[in-house]
């Protein structure tokens, strides 16, 4: 075991002559393009862009008047479906008080115990339901969903 110890250590020592000088000067980077080419290029692909979008503007606009018209001419069709499911819901809604209410003596649908609600208006005026009235008979996700729609939009 001392003999192991007296094996005579090698020191790592520099090479002969010095290591080589570190390399520290600012190398400055190669250039490619002038600043005229760049320029050049930059009118280049700014008449590239006028072209393309000439080409095209007329298209674009037809495209968009096209979709207007489409749009003031479905308009009336989309408010009368709107309407017409108005007045359905507030039908069904009619009909569930009528079904929940039959076995009540004296319960008259549209009134409170025989009694008209609305005494000032004529009796065949629609009277348009608050909110929570007008989704009282129906699913609550249908209400949820029409409640918070700008949060979804």
């Amino acid at each position: 075991m001392s003999e192991a110890c007296q094996i005579a250590r090698k020191q790592d020592l520099p090479p002969p002559g010095g290591y080589k000088p570190i390399p520290y000067k600012r190398l400055p980077a190669k250039q490619l393009f002038s600043g005229y080419t760049i320029f050049a290029g930059y009118i280049g692909m700014t008449v590239g862009a006028i072209y393309l979008y000439n080409l095209t503007a007329k298209q674009i606009k037809k495209h968009e008047i096209e979709m207007r018209s489409a749009k003031m001419a479905i308009y009336p069709m989309l408010l009368a479906e709107r309407d017409r499911e108005y007045l359905k819901q507030i039908r069904r809604n009619r009909d569930a008080e009528a079904e929940l209410m039959r076995d009540v003596p004296g319960w008259e649908v549209g009134t409170y115990y025989g009694e008209r609600v609305y005494k000032l208006i004529p009796p065949d005026t629609l009277v348009e339901p608050i909110f929570h009235e007008y989704y009282a008979h129906s699913s609550p996700s249908d209400w949820y969903r029409r409640a918070y729609i700008k949060l979804r939009s």
